[in-house]
């Protein structure tokens, strides 16, 4: 007796949604385990990752400001994910993001006006398309691998980021510690909900979701990155460029990867220190596959993910859990969904001796033209 997979016939539209679930409740169950061999409580340390942040009206707030960048960063890697644009370097656009923010922050330092918050905005927008302008311009221009480039790029933004904060952009009263002036309240983002540590940052990013489904399910645009990564030859005969998609792709992932940079900069920060990575880009990559690159999934995948920062943060003050653990946790989530996807196109059966097998007649062979074939079959 063994296990094997069988193809389905068309993709299961059940799985599609279940296996996301499952692969959580499976990373949970892991996490017990792996969590006790540590020589900790791994009930408690998964209670507190999982339902402390949950259980605690206080903590919600947390929630939605950890939730937000993952959110925004997100949305703009499931645009290339669905064109087969692979943009591993939104941490990079990220931090060149808030870069850029923190550059207009620090030229206007002492003035005043509404003109300076959105001044670091665009700013920040301008920053993460310039990052991700260098893959796409070697990927159509030189054939470059965008994997590699988008990547090797994001340790460039992380020595800029220690250069300016050990050097020109180092705070002259900040007694010798490596970290810009602190924002002034006209750069700094307003809150959303008063009394709370709720920033303009969150509805902005649940509006970003609601115009990305908007814009992918129902025009051109959308229905071009869908056929250009479904379907290349056709896209082709369609008339659409490979080309114009690849540049649309990894600026518009830049673009939200540098939007949530400088929102992060300008909110829970308030300054640039050489703390500001915080692997959010590389995180969003697991929540965008996580809400199956549909805008309203991330916003779920977000969530998830933010319990998970948050919970982390919970376990290493209450259990002494090492912070190394939360991002451990998260790669498995994204190990098992892995895993766990390939239930979508394949079924498991048994096969052996034992097995079931399927009632055979006892009747004249059609012809081999109009005989249907089997499907195909993988042991596993």
């Amino acid at each position: 007796m063994r296990l094997r997979l069988e193809a389905r016939r068309e993709p299961s539209r059940a799985m599609l949604y279940v296996t996301p679930a499952l692969a959580v409740a499976m990373t949970v169950l892991a996490g017990i385990f792996i969590f006790t061999a540590m020589g900790y409580d791994g009930l408690g340390a998964i209670y507190q990752i999982f339902i402390t942040p949950l259980a605690d009206p206080y903590r919600w707030q947390d929630l939605f400001v950890k939730a937000a960048p993952l959110i925004i960063i997100a949305l703009g890697l499931a645009v290339g994910f669905r064109a087969n644009v692979w943009n591993i370097g939104a941490e990079g656009q990220y931090i060149v993001g808030a870069l850029a923010g923190t550059g207009v922050a620090l030229a206007s330092w002492g003035m005043e006006g509404y003109w300076i918050l959105p001044a670091m905005i665009l700013a920040g927008i301008l920053g993460g398309l310039a990052w991700a302008a260098i893959p796409a311009f070697l990927k159509t221009r030189f054939k470059v691998n965008e994997i590699l480039t988008s990547l090797m790029l994001t340790y460039v933004a992380i020595q800029l980021l220690y250069y300016l904060m050990r050097g020109p952009w180092k705070d002259p009263e900040g007694f010798n510690f490596p970290q810009t002036r602190l924002f002034t309240e006209w750069q700094t983002l307003p809150a959303a909900v008063p009394g709370t540590l709720i920033h303009l940052g969150v509805p902005v990013a649940l509006a970003l979701a609601v115009v990305a489904w908007v814009v992918l399910a129902r025009t051109v645009t959308g229905f071009q990155v869908r056929i250009v990564g479904l379907a290349p030859q056709a896209a082709r005969y369609a008339g659409f460029s490979a080309r114009r998609t690849v540049w649309l792709a990894l600026l518009t992932s830049g673009g939200l990867a540098g939007l949530a940079g400088i929102f992060e900069a300008a909110g829970p920060f308030q300054q640039m220190t050489p703390q500001f990575p915080v692997n959010y880009g590389f995180t969003a990559i697991i929540v965008a596959f996580l809400g199956r690159l549909h805008p309203l999934g991330i916003v779920l995948a977000g969530m998830v993910l933010a319990v998970s920062y948050v919970g982390g943060e919970n376990a290493q003050t209450t259990i002494g859990l090492p912070y190394a653990a939360t991002g451990m946790f998260q790669a498995m989530m994204l190990f098992f969904l892995l895993a766990v996807d390939v239930l979508v196109r394949y079924r498991l059966r048994l096969s052996g001796p034992g097995a079931a097998r399927p009632h055979q007649e006892s009747r004249p062979q059609a012809p081999a033209a109009a005989r249907t074939p089997a499907p195909e079959s993988a042991s596993a």
